[in-house]
């Protein structure tokens, strides 16, 4: 009975997250002690995706027929918010409740007493994002025009509810979290309160993904054994080669990433970031492989050393910054998470790259 009490006197939006969170069972005794307005309002919103607008809207909203002037919808709202979250906006309807435009609670009291709010409205184009509209597009919209709601419709145009800031505060916060587990191959669902077992079977995949990468990596520097045998400082430079490339992807990876997540790339202006991240590799590449040659040199009296560190350390990075920026662009043409597990393979090929082109350098220069 409290809980219930609880849930009726939460926003519609806010209850039916938590009761998205209760097994079947439990939700449906709830819902049934609730009014029947209510409980069919929540089984409405539970109806729809909860990665769509519809999902994260807000059903308590005014609305405002157009018919009405400035001074009959000032009091209408007055009316109104004491059942209601704090209103920004009044959306104007038409008699079929076709949403016909939106007025900022200032366009209302600055109005010229006596003005229809269909003709204070007229004119509008109106931004809005239909029902099935997934939440990240909508983050982005939101964030785009810095509106602090912004109305869902269906495909006929009735207004179905709003989607408020401190909503998408909440939707961008969880996409973070999200990339930024799935880029390293945890489940982007995962918490400190997830049973561990679960946590054991979702990580341990990927754990066997990046041993077999690890193989292929270590494979690599057994080709060069004999090598490494005749100049064993050559095993004490290697891993910076790599590090200082998967630093410089992990940069490039993290700024797509983030990108796509907050933007809508078309293929053309997707690849020209691609080129950017080349661009920026070459350059930081070329003065990270003077610093390498000197440091080198220096190190092991040898400027052939430093000339292979050098150029080991511009192709590498190069070639992080490049890989960095793609691999998110491959995994969201092959319709997979962008951020999944991408940290993996971009170590992957910073490494085994890493690798091969510092010691093969070395082979076919110093030897």
């Amino acid at each position: 009975d409290v809980a219930a009490q609880i849930i009726a006197e939460m926003a519609p939006d806010d209850a039916a997250d938590v009761l998205d969170e209760l097994d079947e069972e439990h939700r449906d005794v709830l819902l049934e002690k609730l009014t029947k307005e209510d409980s069919e309002e929540l089984r409405n919103l539970l109806n729809f995706d909860p990665d769509s607008a519809a999902g994260a809207m807000n059903t308590e909203l005014i609305l405002l027929e157009q018919n009405l002037t400035v001074d009959e919808a000032i009091a209408h709202i007055r009316r109104e918010m004491e059942d209601k979250e704090s209103p920004y906006y009044g959306y104007v309807v038409d008699d079929k409740d076709v949403l016909v435009g939106v007025l900022s609670l200032r366009d209302l009291m600055l109005a010229r007493p006596g003005t229809v709010v269909g003709a204070a409205a007229a004119g509008q184009s109106v931004v809005s994002v239909t029902y099935d509209t997934d939440k990240r597009e909508v983050a982005s919209l939101l964030s785009h025009y810095n509106y602090l709601a912004l109305p869902v419709v269906d495909y006929e145009g009735h207004i179905m509810g709003v989607v408020t800031y401190d909503d998408i505060m909440d939707i961008m916060h969880e996409e973070a979290s999200a990339d930024m587990l799935g880029m390293v191959g945890a489940d982007p669902e995962e918490s400190v309160d997830t049973p561990w077992t679960e946590s054991v079977r979702k990580r341990l995949p990927w754990l066997m993904v990046n041993m077999i990468n690890s193989a292929l990596s270590a494979s690599v520097v057994y080709m060069f054994e004999g090598t490494i045998a005749q100049m064993a400082v050559l095993a004490v430079l290697m891993p910076m080669v790599a590090n200082q490339a998967g630093n410089t992807g992990q940069q490039a990876l993290a700024v797509m990433i983030r990108q796509l997540a907050t933007d809508r790339f078309d293929q053309k202006k997707a690849w020209m970031a691609v080129l950017r991240e080349g661009k920026i590799g070459i350059v930081t590449g070329l003065f990270m492989a003077v610093t390498a040659f000197l440091g080198a040199w220096w190190f092991t009296g040898n400027h052939l050393v430093g000339a292979v560190m050098g150029g080991a350390l511009l192709c590498d990075m190069m070639l992080g910054a490049v890989a960095g920026g793609s691999i998110p662009l491959i995994f969201r043409a092959l319709g997979r998470d962008p951020a999944q597990a991408s940290s993996i393979f971009l170590t992957t090929i910073t490494d085994g790259a890493g690798f091969f082109i510092f010691l093969g350098m070395a082979t076919l220069f110093i030897f």
